[in-house]
């Protein structure tokens, strides 16, 4: 099951108020108070017996502040955080909106980690790693030492990773202010305990995870398989929840197509970007790794992630 991880994605290689708050509106720390510093720091803790690891980047304009938004970043099956850093270009983004970016690590017996997002992916499915509650202690450690603003936690991700914030939608919506799944699906049963601002992104050429779902359309000799439920699924289950209108607005770029469901309840939105012809990637970033599908150039999919949180400020 090791090679689902290089597949899934690797191959590419988861009470609202309105308005916006950026990190700007964070408090000042008072000299020699201990605040965060500009730079990107490696991090572990253990939970349930198993040291686990992320990376966290603090943009240095606002390096020394309380109260800061964060963006967790959830590389694909068979990455890892550092390598999701670069793949994403999230921490650009991050800089330029003011979010501490937090680049987390899954589990795996190689190199080659992976998510447990329900009925996928290898190694963290199979030994039913609790990566919800490694997030939720993460969190908890990120409020500790880095002063962030619990409130103003967002959750993105690619493949593997975006199913894991679909999970996080729906089993930690009480820690999450917004998730923003980037070719991924929705393949968990999801009750969560209260609406959320929902974006995703996918190409309708995606072979690993079908944007019409399904199990993966591309060979993968010896690494099993596993079925996606579509896009389309997770668009009538967030819309629902979230209470949104049944008729939508809708606008196109190029090959990119946009369509709003809003004002939702709280003021919320559920917005997807679908990219016609668009593989198995990360909209404006680069390849994971040689033999990964082409990035569409567009939309930036890190910068626009971080523009849809920043609208949804307090949760």
């Amino acid at each position: 099951m090791a090679a689902v991880a290089v597949l899934v994605a690797v191959a590419v290689g988861t009470a609202g108020c309105r308005g916006s708050q950026h990190a700007g509106d964070a408090t000042a720390l008072p000299a020699g108070s201990g605040g965060p510093a500009a730079g990107t720091s490696e991090h572990t803790l253990t939970v349930d017996g198993r040291a686990r690891t992320y990376r966290v980047h603090v943009p240095a304009s606002v390096a020394g502040r309380t109260g800061l938004p964060v963006v967790i970043g959830l590389h694909g099956g068979g990455g890892n955080g550092a390598q999701f850093e670069q793949q994403s270009h999230l921490s650009t983004a991050a800089d330029s909106a003011g979010f501490v970016a937090v680049y987390p690590d899954g589990t795996g017996r190689t190199e080659l980690l992976t998510w447990n997002a329900g009925n996928c992916c290898a190694y963290a499915r199979d030994n039913h790693v609790d990566d919800v509650k490694f997030v939720a202690t993460m969190v908890d450690a990120l409020v500790a030492q880095f002063h962030t603003d619990p409130k103003r936690v967002y959750v993105t991700g690619f493949s593997n990773g975006a199913m894991l914030s679909y999970r996080l939608g729906c089993e930690l919506a009480d820690r999450i202010a917004g998730i923003a799944p980037v070719s991924g699906a929705l393949n968990v049963d999801c009750q969560p305990s209260r609406p959320l601002p929902v974006l995703i992104l996918h190409g309708t050429a995606d072979q690993a995870v079908p944007y019409t779902g399904g199990p993966p359309t591309k060979d993968m000799p010896a690494a099993g398989t596993w079925d996606n439920r579509p896009v389309s699924y997770a668009v009538s289950f967030w819309t629902g929840q979230d209470q949104c209108p049944a008729t939508p607005t809708q606008s196109r770029d190029g090959s990119v197509v946009r369509v709003t469901y809003a004002p939702c309840t709280q003021g919320l939105e559920v917005t997807v970007y679908t990219i016609e012809g668009g593989g198995h990637a990360w909209p404006g970033g680069t390849k994971g790794r040689e033999q990964a599908d082409d990035p569409a150039p567009r939309p930036d999919a890190s910068a626009v992630i971080l523009e849809f949180f920043a609208r949804f400020p307090a949760r």
